[in-house]
This record gives C-alpha cells, sequence and structure tokens, in this order.
C-alpha cells in the first residue's frame, strides 16, 4: 500500500471560517474581515465556476487602512477604517475610510471614500492593486490553484480587460492612474480633501462568461416570515432571507437556490429541492422553478459515466468536469450521482400541489412525475429487494450518494465503514413518502388506478422497512442508519433516523420513540442535532457527517417532528438552533462541530464549512413555525 501525498503536495482545502463574503449568486468575493483580498487561499472575486482575481489590497497615504467595524448585507459591505497615516498627531481619528464593496451578478464594484474632520485640506493618495487570476473553482478548492494565462488589452483611459478565451475580465477606474505589472494592476488616485468634506475613488471589475450553464434569476420571490417576537430568531430570519434572496439563481425555467457559497453555487438536485421544500410557507413560485429546472434535465438513457437512468433526477450541473484531486473524485459537468433526489423531486411536486400549484401545471409536469415514480420502480432498487440502493460504478464519483455524501459516513455502532451496495434509511422514507404524494397527484389527474399501484408500493415500503432496519442495542431500539451490501443493518445511531419523521413510514408510536432518542443529550448537543450519537463507535464532533451538527438536518427533523405532532420534541431542538443562529450572527453555516454547551460557550466552527448555505437559512422556517406557530 502507497503512503499519502505530504500536504504541501496535494493542496489543503481553503479554510473559510474567518473570512467574509459578498455575494449575488452566481457572482461571489472572498476577503478578511477588513476587506483586503490575497492573504488567505479563500480570498478573491468568483464567477460561477472560476475565480478570476485573487487579491484586492487598499492603501491610503501609502499604509494599510487600520479597520473599525463593518456594516453589511449579503451583496453589500461596508468596511469602516481610519487612515492615520494623512491624520493629524492627535488621539482622535479624523480622516475616516470607508471601502464600500458591492456584489451583482457578473460585477463587483469597489469604492473608497475619505471622510476629513480636521479643520485642514489634506491629500489623500488611495491605491488599489488588484491581482488578476484566472483559475478553475475546483483547482482552487483542491488548494492547488492553476490559473490560465490572460491576454490583456487597453480599454481606454483608467480600463483594461483581461481574457483567457472564452471568459473575461473588465476593470473601470475612472479618474485613476493605472500601470501594470505582468497580472497585477495597480490603480492610484490623488484626491484633495477640503475640511468637513468626502473625496471617492471607484473601480468596477465586470466579469463574463458565455460558458456559464445558470445565471442569475431574474425574479428574486421570497415573502417574510412574520415577527415571532423573539428577538434572536427574528435576527435571524431577516438575515436568512436576505442571504436566501442572493443565492437564487436561473437556469431558463424558473428561480431555484444555488446550494451555498463558496463551491456550490450551482444547481444542486438535493440541495434546491430541500431549500425549496422548507421555504415553501414564503414562496410557491421557487418550487415550482426548481420542480420546472430539474425536470428539465431529468434522465433519459442509461449511462454508468454519468451515473444518468431514465426518470432520474441530477446530482450537479457544471460548465465543466469537477475534479477533487486528492479524494479521487472526478465528476462530469452533467452529474446524476444520488440517491434521494428523485424521490424528493415527486414529495416536492406534491407539497407544492398542496400549497397550491394549479393543476395545470401538475399536468404539465405529469411526464417528469411518471419518469420519476418510475425510476424509483425500475432502476432505484438494482437487486430487486425493494430498497432504493446506490454504488459508485464507475471509482470517480462519489462513494455515498445520499445527503451524507463524505466517503466514511456511513458506519455501524463500532466505528466500522459499511461496504455497498448501501441502503439508506431516510432515503426508504423519502421514496415511502413520494409514492404516497405520487398516488395523490395521479388521483388528482384521473388515474385512480395508478394511485392505487404507489398506495401499494408505499405499504410494501413500510412492511420490508420495519422487518429489516430496526435493531436493539444496549437497551435501544431504533432504525440503522443503512442496510450494507450484504444486507445486513448498520446500526449507528445518527441523525437520518430523524428524517423518517411525518414521511407516513413508521407508525405514531414508532416516530415518538425515535424522537425521544433525537432529543436525548448524546444527540442534542445544546446548538443542535448532531448528526451521530455522542455514544458511538465513529463519534467525532468535528466529523463532517459523524458527530458535527448540520443546520438544515436539524430544521428537516424539526420539520418531520411537527408533521408527526411531536411538537414538544421539535421546540427542544427549535430554540437549540436558534441560539446557534444568534452565535453566527444570524448566518448559520453548512455545519459546526459537534460540542456541546458544556464544552464551549459558543458554537465551534467547522472551519471548512460554507456560508450562507441555502439550506441552512432555509431551516429556520419550521424552527419558526414550532417556536412562533408560523
Amino acid at each position: 500500500m502507497s503512503s499519502a501525498a505530504p500536504a504541501s503536495d496535494r493542496g489543503r482545502q481553503p479554510l473559510l471560517n474567518d473570512a467574509l463574503v459578498v455575494l449575488e449568486a452566481p457572482t461571489q468575493s472572498w476577503s478578511d474581515p477588513s476587506g483586503e483580498m490575497g492573504g488567505a487561499a479563500i480570498h478573491g472575486v468568483f464567477h460561477g465556476d472560476w475565480r478570476y482575481v485573487r487579491g484586492l489590497s487598499l492603501r491610503v497615504g501609502g499604509e494599510p487602512v487600520e479597520a473599525t467595524g463593518t456594516a453589511r448585507s449579503a451583496g453589500r459591505v461596508v468596511f469602516h477604517g481610519v487612515a492615520r497615516a494623512i491624520d493629524d498627531e492627535t488621539p482622535d481619528p479624523r480622516v475616516l475610510v470607508e471601502r464600500e464593496r458591492s456584489v451583482a451578478a457578473g460585477a463587483l464594484e469597489e469604492r473608497v471614500r475619505i471622510r476629513n474632520g480636521l479643520d485642514a485640506a489634506v491629500t489623500a493618495d488611495v491605491e488599489l492593486a488588484v491581482d488578476v487570476s484566472i483559475a478553475e473553482l475546483s483547482t482552487v478548492k483542491a488548494g492547488l490553484p492553476a490559473p490560465m494565462p490572460p491576454s490583456w488589452r487597453e480599454q481606454g483611459p483608467g480600463a483594461l480587460e483581461a481574457g483567457d478565451g472564452p471568459r473575461t475580465l473588465a476593470l473601470a477606474a475612472p479618474g485613476a492612474e493605472v500601470s501594470r505589472d505582468g497580472d497585477r494592476v495597480v490603480l492610484r488616485w490623488r484626491l484633495q480633501v477640503a475640511p468637513g468634506s468626502v473625496a471617492d475613488a471607484g473601480l468596477t471589475i465586470g466579469l463574463h462568461d458565455p460558458t456559464a450553464v445558470v445565471g442569475p434569476a431574474a425574479d428574486r420571490p421570497l415573502a417574510a416570515l412574520e415577527p415571532s417576537g423573539d428577538a434572536a430568531l427574528d435576527r435571524w430570519a431577516a438575515r436568512a432571507a436576505d442571504d436566501l434572496r442572493a443565492l437564487l439563481l436561473d437556469a431558463g425555467q424558473g428561480p431555484f437556490a444555488a446550494a451555498g457559497a463558496p463551491w456550490f453555487m450551482t444547481l444542486f438536485g438535493r440541495d434546491s429541492l430541500i431549500t425549496a421544500r422548507l421555504l415553501l410557507p414564503l414562496s410557491l413560485e421557487l418550487a415550482e422553478g426548481t420542480l420546472r429546472t430539474l425536470a428539465a434535465r431529468q434522465g433519459v438513457v442509461v449511462d454508468p459515466a454519468t451515473a444518468e437512468q431514465p426518470g432520474k433526477i441530477l446530482h450537479e450541473l457544471r460548465q465543466s468536469t469537477f475534479t477533487m484531486p486528492g479524494e479521487g473524485i472526478v465528476l462530469p459537468p452533467v452529474y446524476f450521482g444520488t440517491i434521494d433526489a428523485t424521490p424528493l423531486w415527486v414529495v416536492l411536486l406534491h407539497e407544492a400541489w398542496r400549497a397550491g400549484l394549479p393543476i395545470a401545471t401538475v399536468r404539465e409536469l405529469r411526464p417528469a412525475l411518471e419518469g420519476a415514480l418510475g425510476w424509483l420502480r425500475d432502476h432505484g432498487s438494482p437487486d430487486g429487494s425493494g430498497f432504493l440502493k446506490y454504488i459508485d460504478e464507475t471509482g470517480t464519483g462519489l462513494a455515498n450518494q445520499g445527503w451524507k455524501d463524505s466517503g466514511d459516513s456511513v458506519r455501524f455502532r463500532d466505528g466500522r465503514i459499511a461496504e455497498g451496495p448501501i441502503a439508506l434509511c431516510e432515503v426508504q422514507a423519502q421514496a415511502c413518502q413520494a409514492a404516497e404524494g405520487g398516488a395523490a397527484l395521479l388521483e388528482a389527474l384521473g388515474d385512480t388506478e395508478g394511485a392505487d399501484e404507489w398506495r401499494a408500493w408505499a405499504e410494501g415500503m413500510r412492511k420490508r422497512f420495519r422487518a429489516a432496519f430496526w435493531v436493539e442495542r444496549d437497551g435501544e431500539r431504533y432504525p440503522a442508519i443503512a442496510l450494507d451490501g450484504a444486507g445486513a443493518p448498520v446500526d449507528a445511531k445518527t441523525s437520518n433516523m430523524g428524517q423518517l419523521l411525518g414521511t407516513t413510514l413508521l407508525t405514531a408510536e414508532e416516530e415518538a420513540q425515535v424522537a425521544r432518542i433525537l432529543v436525548d443529550e448524546r444527540f442534542a448537543s445544546g446548538w443542535g442535532l448532531r448528526t451521530m450519537s455522542s455514544d458511538q463507535g465513529g463519534y467525532w464532533p468535528l466529523s463532517y457527517h459523524c458527530g458535527s451538527v448540520w443546520p438544515h438536518d436539524t430544521g428537516v427533523v424539526i420539520e418531520g417532528m411537527l408533521r408527526a405532532g411531536l411538537g414538544d420534541a421539535a421546540r427542544v431542538l427549535a430554540a437549540q438552533l436558534v441560539l446557534a443562529a444568534d452565535a453566527f450572527d444570524g448566518r448559520l453555516p453548512e455545519l459546526f462541530a459537534g460540542f456541546s454547551r458544556d464544552d464551549a460557550s459558543s458554537p465551534v466552527a467547522y472551519p471548512a464549512s460554507c456560508r450562507p448555505q441555502a439550506w441552512s437559512a432555509a431551516a429556520v422556517v419550521p424552527v419558526h413555525r414550532a417556536l412562533a406557530g408560523g
């Protein structure tokens, strides 16, 4: 067996927890909290699946600005600071700097304002340095950025354009003196600022990529939650709504939510569907856009290279092949390696119809509905067991294809990793729910025979599941996370069992039993639901899927508890998630560590966690419903 390559050779994924993001999908910028870019691996300006700018630094009077604070929303931030290089010698700062950064789809604007509170005029030499580096997103994520050499063109005074072929970056800095050294552009202004006055200088960076497969949403339909009377919950709701609007995209069939920043600013079947489902009380239009976008790209052929199958809903859409060096993963631009997106599509269609989606729209989507149901029957269970199962047939795809998609996420109680094909417990619940929902839709469309077929299929799933998945260990009876390739229950206690609630898979007594386990302190960390119980062999608080807390996972479980009439349990987890959201200033990350409130006075960051993350933000809706009846 060969040894692993040293980290310096294979690259390290950038850490994100100390960085500040400004975004409007599909464009985003990452910097340190002062606004400076270039000091960390994640820094830069991104558009779609590419990074265009590596560094953006400001000097006033030849010195960096000393930061004093920020004011921010999803798409705009003002960095406040002082410029002591041009101030007087008294203790009170009198020359202030406001560095305003705004991101719109395909553009970043940087404006520097000098505020002079002195009794005399000041001369402010303002310098912005831009380091252009056009590199594919996957190489940045791997910690091995591979920039494409750009060609440069002057476009007039204060204006330059760089491009690598299809992609272009345009710099416009009115009134600036421009110099370029290789791919570094330095822009200089000399501002005369009268006493009590303000002077400013500005830069615009325009980004264009004709190969992009998704674009900005023309409409961002998302209603606001009613005030709850809980200040922390309301702060989270406002921040979440701002982030969610900034994450909306369109690929030609209506709005859908990008999964999250920085790596997932595109269409993800599972993430986009769960986000739209959680947000149904706030936006029927988002649900319709998500359904139509995925239906337009539904599988039609059997292709092992992409995991496509007839009726299957895709996992991920990219501009080109997405590689993960060091992990051995190479995903094609349109990749279908997901076991749950297809039943989730049916579930969303059914719930959107119940929420008011016109039956005429359901009728339009009937071919996709029948295709998705057909996939459950004809392809989802390749061994004929009746359980939906997956295994990566390529060796370069995702080893695990449920929402816990890391390679080590499916473990036995003693910590051993299960071998495939894997049948996940929550996927059987989603399939059961899809069959029941599909039956109701077919019945509404006049197909009673089809409705009866799928109700019988759902009942068969319940019986099969009850016989195969339930285990008893140390006096506790609970559903295993999965069945392994030999059909044995993978008996770790995980949060996956929480996603069975409210799906029609379990009896009321079984649901109450699961809920009791989940609110125990081994699962409920005080900040939310751990992905694995702390008494399991594979548990680690900073494991991606075996001990961390994923806010969306907690939100989905809360939503299921409410459906099952388990309001007390839902409120326990909801209150914990509000505390976590407030600690993260209203922007819950993709995940955070599973340490308890006894271990740490605030949630401990998982340092590579993405944010904002659409389904983390959307978790505020079931929490609001649990605590405020919204």
